[in-house]
């Protein structure tokens, strides 16, 4: 990158109501640190900014001095791309505030928030908007990736529910961007990732949920899984857009429910959130009890916000993860023998395979609406390696790229961009398909000079 000068850099602090860091300065390594522990990277520079102002300063800071400009959320991204090696940081971690207007239904969120965050607030009035699956998530990186969750069948994806944003673009000013006010840069974030500028504040969209949900797991012996899994896709057909069932394959973890003798095992987890009144609930999740004869299960009325944290143990920060991902149209029985048997050779007892359900409202979304295009993956497929030691590297990159290989044949073709690793630079087409190409001419209004390139990037020179 460019070397911006001692006295430039002593300017911007002189801007800041935040942090600037440099590599001797305290907090700075944990300040580098971020979910994949494979990602080590050392910038000169982190700012983390406390406001809006702090953003504007930073962005024209990076523009003015050639300088490489990264954006960190929540610091969630597999790829690790929130920390670039030779330039500068804008970490919005800091920026955490969540409000809710209960009577209009509207939820306000910071980029520095995460799903937890959201939940702990929206969840005070029972209200909730399509999220992920863990809570540690950045809100950020999750909504201008396109987002889905356990809601996404009954209200579409998170950006089917994000009503404006605020937006700090490469020219340094702040614009709103909806329906109404700079319509085209709102369809592009819609899905398009950090490519046309900084969200400062996001405008979702909010349902009543909860506070209680029904939902839990079914675990299922792998053996099993010849049989169950075909028949949870026959089930799949029918269900209400208010029941979602996504599919683990993994070696049991300690669940308390699961006898000792169970932990280590492979198994099928069948994973379930029905979000309708909680006493229908038993009768929707009779069928999934009887496809087989579980390990066992713990199902039952709980609270949407520990539900939402349900899966946290399975993916602290601080190990080492490689994903390779495909949406499906459906489970081919030739897909399901492969995976059942790619479960045997799990180089690390952390390693899955996770099948998101997709479906109901997120396939009714005409696939031009929004940046996000995948509007006929019924499943999204996650190939999750993931261990702690580095010498463990080559054996589980290698097998997430075996499995990504064989299945292959039956995918669409196209991917969710924020599965989506660093190295696969050349499949942000596949991700935005028939939407490419409109992407490129927005990048090119709102970010000519590509300075938000460290990401999956959308180049305006395409």
């Amino acid at each position: 990158m460019a070397q911006p000068s001692q006295e430039h850099i002593e300017a911007l602090k002189a801007q800041l109501r935040g942090r600037l860091l440099q590599p001797q300065d305290s907090g700075y390594d944990e300040a580098r640190r971020i979910w994949n522990a494979m990602i080590d990277r050392r910038p000169p520079l982190i700012v983390q900014a406390a406001g809006t102002a702090d953003v504007i300063a930073t962005v024209n800071f990076a523009r003015d001095n050639g300088v490489l400009l990264s954006i960190r959320g929540g610091g969630h991204n597999i790829g690790g791309l929130a920390i670039c090696e030779d330039g500068m940081v804008l970490d919005l971690s800091q920026m955490k505030s969540v409000r809710i207007d209960p009577h209009a239904q509207r939820g306000y969120v910071e980029p520095g928030a995460t799903l937890r965050d959201f939940d702990h607030e929206a969840q005070a009035f029972g209200l909730a908007t399509p999220l992920g699956i863990n809570s540690t998530t950045g809100v950020a990186g999750l909504t201008l990736g396109g987002g889905f969750g356990w809601l996404s069948r009954k209200f579409g994806t998170t950006v089917d529910n994000l009503v404006s944003a605020q937006v700090v673009t490469a020219d340094g000013k702040l614009v709103r961007a909806s329906a109404d006010e700079n319509a085209d840069l709102f369809w592009a974030l819609r899905g398009g990732g950090g490519n046309f500028g900084v969200v400062t504040m996001f405008e979702f969209r909010l349902h009543p949920v909860g506070p209680m949900v029904y939902g839990g797991l079914i675990v299922y012996p792998l053996e099993q899984a010849a049989t169950v899994l075909p028949a949870y896709r026959e089930l799949f057909k029918s269900m209400p857009d208010e029941l979602t069932v996504w599919v683990v394959l993994r070696q049991a973890p300690p669940l308390p429910f699961l006898p000792p003798e169970v932990h280590g095992k492979p198994v099928a987890i069948l994973a379930i959130c029905y979000i309708g009144p909680p006493d229908k609930g038993p009768e929707l999740v009779e069928p999934l009890r009887k496809l087989g004869t579980p390990y066992g299960e713990h199902v039952g009325p709980m609270p949407l916000a520990a539900w939402q944290q349900a899966f946290d143990p399975l993916l602290t920060p601080g190990a080492r993860n490689y994903w390779k991902s495909h949406n499906f149209a459906g489970l081919d029985d030739g897909l399901i023998t492969m995976l059942i048997e790619q479960i045997g050779k799990l180089p690390s007892p952390q390693c899955e395979i996770f099948i998101g359900a997709m479906g109901g409202q997120t396939n009714r979304v005409a696939v031009d609406a929004t940046a996000y295009c995948s509007r006929d993956a019924n499943f999204i497929m996650n190939l999750h390696g993931r261990w702690d030691a580095p010498a463990d590297d080559d054996k589980c990159i290698s097998w997430a790229r075996e499995v990504f290989r064989a299945a292959g044949p039956y995918a669409l073709g196209s991917v969710y961009v924020n599965f989506l690793t660093q190295e696969e630079s050349d499949r942000v087409g596949a991700a935005y398909g028939p939407n490419y190409d409109r992407l490129v001419e927005v990048k090119r209004r709102y970010d000519p000079s590509n300075l938000f390139r460290h990401n999956h990037n959308i180049n305006p020179a395409a």
